[in-house]
């Protein structure tokens, strides 16, 4: 390429981009620098413009930091600190014991290939050379002065002593208490020992006839290997210096035994009965039989909690929980392990399938009841958050285990009604910062967060925590803001999209008046339902959709024949249930005249004749019972005023329940019940045909 002409030059040096943005950097360093005093200035003014926005917005935080889970992060602080691994001290976590009363014949123990032991590594090797020196220059020292020694010898003795009892003092929860290894006095009688069947046999046999303590412990330290197989060295024949276990009928042998037995040798040693509570165990710290038991429970508490964290075949959780419930009570001595415990109930009880879910959640009960009031703040926090964490999705496959972990949770609350609406309001409170911010922002990231699964269920949480104990504690200040929520959702959400969202709003509205006796308003939410415009251009009928999986509705929907005959019908059914409980009531003809006028409307604008039939059915029977109730109240002599008359009126006819209204409120839940029933049984067959489509094309691409 030739060079540049005198014109292309001038050009360049006036319009180039990378000229120009030489000449700017040169002029920036020319520049003079600002003084201190602008600096400051500047910053002042900054300062107030950001306090006289924090006064005009007190809330003007990010949507995305308001979690849901995290409101309880502080109060949960000081509980995590026991989640801490009680296995992290240099020991093996084997119980020491004397090598003279194993009653294992000489044939059944293989040191390794050829008999022989495995090499020792070059550091212990090393380690070895010293501890040999040490030795020697102590036998020099005992053969120089006998006195000498034997003055050592009666010392060491007391500092023996004095060694074991501080190792039982909970100030050092951490440590392994009696729980080490073998000191080079005693070698490790287990360093690549493979256990039999009949080995383990003859222990069970001794522990259950003889009663031996030894036996015993030796099956304490094959149900430990038993409990770490696979997950950590143990198991593994010249690698670790724990028991090899031979096959899987020695592996279930132990540990149907240690499950089953295990208790009540504990509760033999110790002389307690089966029925003794959290106040026995802690009065048995001074006792001398306690300090000799209490390294052989924590071994076994945490060896089955061990294999808790790492099992997954479900009968076995299930098993090994419902036997780890019957000693519970030993926890009570073991704060640390009572934490571990309560991490890993929680996990099992939100992630389990049904078995292992209901025994994890009977444990975390007796927990949560039979000790400290802390723990059962710990088990609250807990499960509150593992629900909040696991219904971020809802598929119609999960809704059974989710109503599960809701309820449970409720019944758990039960346990301290006190302590549990703190919790509560802390959490509603969250909520109604959360819409109160979504309906002054109303930005994409906050109706995202309102408009969700997270959020709906945990209204419905707290909707099914007030409804059940609304008679048995105050919770008066809870139902109005929860009311207040619920009613702000459905303003947010007015469009024909979030009918699932709206509905919900309803139902949790009608659930909170019936469990109250409170009357809450719910008629204008339910017509506005008939309002829904639909499109004109109707097309085909689509697919079956099921409401209760989804909190709204897709576009292609809003278009079908079905979503006319789902807004009809999702509004007879909500105010069937709304006049269904007011029905009996000396006001229900004020009540329900102006939602008759608003369905009269209706069915003079409807032009198909199949949903006009179902509102007009609905106004009939309405109207009957409204005469009925006329009827009954012209026949009455008490004045309004009246209060303990006015709500004895009608009593005697609900009871018996044979009213019109009452009969066509039943057909409507149970068309309404086969409805859903027939939706979810075409999901699920749905589901099944994709899946098989699936599989068919995997089969095809594999083979091509």
């Amino acid at each position: 390429m030739g060079k540049l002409g005198k014109k292309a030059r001038k050009f360049a040096k006036k319009n180039l981009q990378s000229v120009l943005k030489r000449k700017r950097k040169i002029k920036s360093t020319f520049k003079k620098k600002a003084s201190k005093k602008d600096q400051r200035d500047a910053a002042e003014n900054e300062e107030e413009n950001a306090e006289l926005s924090t006064r005009r917005n007190p809330e003007n935080g990010d949507i995305e930091d308001m979690s849901l889970e995290a409101i309880f992060s502080e109060d949960e602080s000081d509980a995590d600190e026991g989640d801490v691994d009680v296995d992290d001290s240099g020991s093996d976590g084997y119980l020491s014991e004397d090598s003279n009363c194993l009653p294992i014949a000489e044939s059944e123990i293989h040191l390794g290939e050829n008999g022989a032991a495995s090499k020792p590594s070059a550091q212990n090797q090393e380690i070895l050379l010293e501890l040999e020196n040490k030795k020697k220059k102590l036998s020099r020292l005992k053969a120089k002065d006998p006195g000498f020694s034997k003055f050592l010898e009666s010392h060491d003795k007391g500092l023996k002593s004095f060694r074991n009892e501080n190792a039982y003092s909970d100030e050092d929860e951490r440590s392994d208490d009696g729980m080490q290894s073998m000191d080079e006095d005693g070698p490790n009688v287990y360093k690549n020992k493979l256990l039999t069947s009949s080995a383990v046999n003859s222990w069970c046999h001794l522990v259950k006839e003889q009663h031996n303590a030894s036996a015993f412990i030796s099956l304490l330290n094959t149900y430990r290997a038993a409990c770490h197989y696979g997950a950590e060295s143990t198991g593994i024949l010249g690698s670790g210096s724990g028991p090899c276990i031979l096959d899987c009928e020695t592996f279930c042998k132990i540990l149907m035994f240690m499950l089953c037995e295990a208790d009540d040798v504990f509760r033999e040693m110790l002389g307690i009965s089966s029925n003794c509570k959290r106040d026995t165990i802690l009065g048995l710290k001074n006792n001398s039989k306690w300090k000799t038991v209490r390294p052989l429970i924590k071994s076994y508490l945490r060896s089955t909690l061990f294999m808790l964290k790492q099992a997954t075949d479900s009968e076995i959780l299930a098993f090994s929980l419902n036997r780890l419930r019957a000693s519970i009570v030993f926890f009570a001595a073991f704060p640390l392990l009572t934490h571990r415990l309560i991490k890993i109930g929680v996990h099992l009880w939100a992630t389990g399938e049904e078995t292992v879910s209901f025994h994890s959640f009977l444990i975390l009960q007796d927990v949560a009841s039979g000790f400290s009031s802390d723990c059962f703040d710990i088990c609250l926090i807990k499960m509150y958050k593992a629900f909040i964490g696991h219904c971020k999705f809802a598929e119609p496959a999960l809704f059974k285990h989710l109503q599960f972990l809701r309820n449970s949770f409720v019944e758990l609350c039960s346990q301290d009604l006190q302590r549990s609406s703190n919790k509560a309001k802390v959490s509603i409170n969250n909520l109604s910062r959360i819409l109160q911010l979504g309906l002054r922002i109303k930005k994409k990231e906050a109706v995202k967060k309102i408009c969700s699964w997270q959020y709906a269920n945990c209204i419905d949480l707290w909707v099914t925590y007030i409804s059940h104990y609304i008679h048995d504690y105050d919770l008066q200040p809870l139902l109005y803001i929860i009311i207040q929520i619920i009613n702000g959702m459905a303003i947010l959400f007015p469009g024909p999209r979030y009918l699932p969202l709206r509905r919900k709003c309803i139902e949790w509205l009608n659930h909170l008046s019936s469990s109250s006796g409170i009357f809450i308003p719910v008629t204008s939410l339910a017509l506005d339902v008939l309002e829904y415009k639909v499109s004109k251009e109707v097309g085909k009928p689509g697919k079956d959709f099921n409401f209760s999986s989804a909190v709204k509705l897709p576009k292609h929907w809003l278009k079908s024949r079905n979503f006319r005959e789902d807004c009809v019908f999702s509004a007879i059914e909500l105010l069937s249930v709304h006049f269904a409980q007011w029905s009996y009531h000396i006001s229900f003809p004020e009540l329900a005249t102006i939602p008759l006028i608003h369905l009269r409307k209706f069915q003079e604008k409807s032009d198909v004749e199949s949903l006009r039939r179902v509102v007009k059915r609905f106004i009939d029977v309405v109207e009957k019972n409204i005469e009925f109730v006329k009827k009954k109240r012209d026949e009455v002599a008490f004045s309004p005023n009246d209060q303990q008359s006015v709500e004895a009126f009608l009593q005697l006819e609900k009871c018996s329940g044979n009213t019109p209204f009452t009969q066509y409120y039943r057909s409507v839940m149970e068309k309404a019940a086969s409805r859903s029933l027939i939706m979810n049984e075409n999901k699920s067959f749905l589901d099944q045909k994709k899946q098989k489509r699936k599989r068919g094309q995997n089969i095809v691409r594999c083979a091509c």
